[in-house]
Order: C-alpha cells, then structure tokens, then sequence
C-alpha cells in the first residue's frame, strides 16, 4: 500500500500551487490577457478559470457531491467538451470575478484536506494545475510576455557538465508505477519488467554549442539528416535554425520571454521539437534513446546521468518512443488525460523542466506532445549507434 500523504503537507501544496498560478497571471497588465488565437496557447482568463472547474469538479462535485457553484461552468472550462478554438468567444467572467472562483474553490477544497480519507483527487487536481502553470510559461514565452513572477524551482538557462557515454548493460528493468509507488497516471501504468539490451547514453542533455554546429553546417538544410515527415515541416515552415535563435553581429541571440539575450553555449538546448532532435541526432551519427532506456538509465543506480538536479538548468527530453498504452492499461476516472492520445503521433518525453515542481519529477513519468511542437521546454540527450 502506497505511504498515507500528510494532510498538511497537501494543504500546504495546494496553496503553493496557487500562490504560483497567481503569480503567472495577476501581474499581467488588462491588455495582456488578450491573446492572438494560436493552436498551442490558451486565453488566459479560460486557462486559470479551468484550472478552479477542475479542482471543483473532480474534488468538491465528484469526491464530495456538491452541486455546481456555477450554472453555466461545464459550458464555459470543460476542456473535454470545449473546443479549443471557441474558447476565445466564451462570455468569461472577467478578472475580478474569475479570482474571486478560483479563491472560493480552493477554500472549499481545502477543507476537504481535513476530513478526506482517499486523497487521490485532491493529488489529481494539485498535479493538474501544477501542469497547467508550466504551460502558462510557455505562453509567456510563445507570446513575448515578460518572465513570469513566479520563482523557478531551478535556473531558467544555466551551464550543463560537459557530456560523456556512460554504459548500460543488457538487463531486465523495471518500467512504468505500481500503486505502491503512491499518486501515478494512468499511462505509468502497471510496473512491468522489459529487457534492454546494452546501449550507451549521454549523461547530460545536448547544449547550445553542440546544436550550433549542426546549425552552422546548414543541417537545417542537408537533406540526408531528416525523415520524410520532418523535411516536409522544414520546408513548409522555413525552419533554419531553433524557433528563438537569430544571427547578432557577434554570434547568436535568443529570445527569453520579451528580451533577447546572447545564447549561452554551454546550456542544455532547449525549444526543438522531435524532428529537430532526431535530426541532430542523424548529423552526428547519434541516435535518441527509447522512453524505456531513458528511464533505465535515470534508474541505474551509480550511472552518472544528470537529470532531475536543483543546480542544474533542466530540459524536458524527447525520446523516439511514440505515447502508447502500457499492457493491460486501464483509464483512471479522468479518462482523457490519456486515452484519447495514443492513437495520434504523440512522442513521449522524460525528465522535467526548470518549470516543472520536483513533486512531479520521477523516472516514470511521461510527459507527451506531438512531435512538431517547439514551444514547451524541450531538448534532447543522444544514444551511441553501436550496441
């Protein structure tokens, strides 16, 4: 049986959680919370709104049965039955009145911290909003909107330990969580073994200076390096180099948040998407790892790989593993959270960002998007070719 989780020390998250949201979105000036309609972004008055239904509905409506606080909720924050692209047309309350939901919600769930005896959805709706305030990072970012108020848990951009191959032996790993290992999602699980065969992996995550080079060799350009599907998106969009690089006159810029700033060489790579990655990987003769060596990897004990560190800036990382159930997989009651994505070109990522709260941090986890996207904090980390 998973460890009893202290009522406290959920009270005590919830109420972080929140203090970060709002950080995120109350010192947004009126005219910043309009946002362009982009396909990876949401408004941000729709976002928090959601992030207070969810809590509502999973903790107080379904847990404990209160009736909705209001009538037209479902309509206005399901994500599930809200197309994304309506959002912006919703008659949302303003300001005020969304704080004002979001404060009388978490009152009322953390009431519910004293008395709950299952604290699997009140863990639910805490991971949930934890997600959502990383993705309103990135809409800060995608948008041009200053660094978000709310402090990183690690530095944004910081040097990365020069990378070397550490050897993982052919064995049996475990993979995935089991219910003794407390709150998982369902895509964790169960925990079941996989032989690995004995692959050699980076220790850390590629840098700025390691992509340049691929960049300054017109990688972008070289046929040779990209799969059929990326090329077609490289043309398409005129892709050269990282979405938030340009040349200066004394090297590279990148973009962070509304400044731009010298790129820092020496850390780790962060805003390629999959292709970009798998093709860097093709130029230097490299190769992704598998979700399941990554995570046998980050498990080995003594092997040296560096993820998940407080002093080291962190990158989620793409692996070549497509998001597909585990054996015998069953939906958790928040049936979307999953299910709906396995049959789309969803890449797993693993490890955590800078933005990301340790409590979600875990060699199991997978996070998972689809394969063009280059908004999230994203890297990657190379796998020798030889066995």
């Amino acid at each position: 049986m998973p460890a009893p989780v202290n009522a406290n020390v959920l009270r005590s998250s919830l109420q972080t959680a929140r203090k970060k949201t709002d950080a995120i979105w109350l010192g947004l000036k009126e005219r910043q919370l309009t946002l362009p309609l982009l396909p990876i972004v949401n408004p941000v008055l729709w976002e928090v709104g959601h992030v207070a239904w969810f809590q509502e509905y999973w903790v107080l409506r379904h847990q404990t049965r209160r009736p909705p606080q209001r009538a037209n909720g479902d309509a206005l924050y399901d994500s599930s039955a809200v197309e994304h692209d309506l959002r912006w047309s919703l008659p949302l309350p303003n300001r005020q009145q969304t704080r004002d939901y979001m404060q009388r919600t978490l009152d009322l769930v953390l009431e519910v911290t004293a008395t709950a005896t299952d604290p699997y959805f009140l863990l639910l709706s805490l991971f949930h909003e934890d997600m959502h305030a990383e993705a309103m990072t990135y809409t800060h970012q995608t948008v041009s909107l200053p660094v978000p108020a709310a402090p990183a848990e690690r530095p944004m951009a910081m040097a990365s330990p020069p990378a070397s191959d550490i050897r993982i032996p052919d064995g049996v790993f475990t993979v995935g969580s089991s219910p003794d290992d407390g709150f998982v999602f369902d895509n964790e699980k169960c925990a079941h073994p996989m032989l690995i065969s004995a692959f050699d992996i980076a220790d850390a995550p590629v840098t700025n200076r390691e992509f340049l080079e691929f960049v300054e060799a017109d990688g972008y350009q070289d046929r040779r390096c990209w799969a059929d599907e990326a090329w077609e998106w490289r043309a398409r969009e005129g892709v050269r180099h990282p979405i938030y690089w340009r040349r200066a006159s004394a090297g590279w810029d990148v973009r962070l948040f509304d400044r731009w700033q010298p790129l820092e060489l020496d850390a780790p790579l962060v805003h390629v998407n999959a292709w970009e990655a798998d093709s860097f990987c093709r130029w230097a003769g490299r190769r992704l790892p598998s979700e399941f060596e990554w995570e046998a990897a980050a498990r080995s004990s003594g092997a040296g790989m560096v993820w998940g560190l407080p002093n080291v800036g962190l990158v989620w990382e793409w692996t070549a593993s497509r998001f597909l159930p585990y054996p015998g997989f069953s939906p958790d009651p928040y049936t979307d959270y999953s299910q709906p994505w396995f049959a789309s070109p969803h890449r797993v990522l693993r490890g955590g960002s800078w933005a990301t709260p340790a409590r979600l941090m875990r060699p199991s986890f997978r996070n998972f998007y689809q394969p063009h996207r280059r908004d999230i904090y994203a890297g990657f980390r190379t796998c020798s070719l030889l066995p």
